[in-house]
């Protein structure tokens, strides 16, 4: 499909989803929302896709849900944001689950529904300008996008419970000794750095990546023995792949594989 608010380019088995609303600091609109999600779902079912970058252009990463449509829509605000959040919720749910790893390039102020979603991936890169915020309260609302999911499992219920409350502004070193990015570079690195690291992932052993991604989501309900059983049937099926087959062989006589994601 055509994309109007953000774009999506497909290049060397990695995709790249920039959000493109910069005079709105990219916030979510429906018309955003729903684009993001369909462009997630296309991605995910893309076989030539083994890597999915997201990015935002301009100034921010996503400042979060646009106020401004809030403010229009007051009198139906509850089907607003339930239809903006099926939308957020349906593509983060799509990119936890997608065997494909996934690297949040955030550029700029992440805020909110922003931040959520820069939560959500499986590596963030952040820019030294970058900032985070929840910002939710600001506005008397709570929050969304799978923030609630994921901080206290990052960072620990009560600094979760901080940025929530008060709203602290975190800059991209204080977020990555947080424990909420991977890792910071210059600003004028932040492409060549992501483009890098997913140009390695592309060239991964994707089916592997995508059994321990599930493995690591599942390992924060199950329990110690339920777990190992899940480890052990993940790696007995990885031993019937071809990329398997190509590293273990390689390995043993002492050369670097490739793997083509099956």
């Amino acid at each position: 499909m055509g994309y109007q608010y953000l774009l999506l380019e497909r290049r060397d088995h990695v995709a790249t989803i920039t959000l493109n609303r910069p005079d709105a600091y990219n916030a979510l609109d429906l018309g955003l929302g729903r684009e993001l999600f369909h462009a997630t779902l296309e991605v995910d079912e893309d076989p030539d896709v083994r890597c999915v970058v997201i990015t935002g252009a301009g100034k921010a990463f996503c400042a979060g849900g646009d106020v401004k449509g809030f403010v229009e829509n007051l009198p139906r605000i509850g089907v607003l944001v339930k239809e903006l959040t099926t939308y957020l919720h349906g593509a983060v749910s799509r990119l936890a689950r997608s065997p494909k790893p996934v690297i949040m390039a955030v550029n700029g102020v992440a805020a909110g529904g922003g931040l959520s979603f820069a939560l959500s991936g499986d590596l963030v890169i952040a820019a030294e300008s970058a900032r985070f915020t929840m910002a939710y309260s600001k506005i008397a609302a709570t929050p969304d996008g799978s923030s609630s999911y994921f901080l206290p499992r990052l960072i620990g219920l009560r600094r979760a419970l901080e940025l929530y409350l008060t709203n602290r502004v975190l800059t991209a070193r204080e977020a990555l000794e947080w424990g909420l990015i991977t890792r910071v570079v210059p600003d004028a690195e932040l492409r060549s750095a992501v483009d890098t690291l997913a140009g390695e992932l592309a060239a991964g052993p994707t089916l592997a990546f995508g059994g321990a991604k599930r493995l690591f989501h599942q390992s924060t309900w199950e329990s110690l023995e339920t777990q190992m059983e899940l480890e052990a049937q993940a790696i007995a099926a990885s031993g019937h792949t071809a990329d398997f087959r190509d590293g273990v062989t390689a390995f043993a006589n002492k050369k670097t594989p490739t793997f083509h994601g099956r």
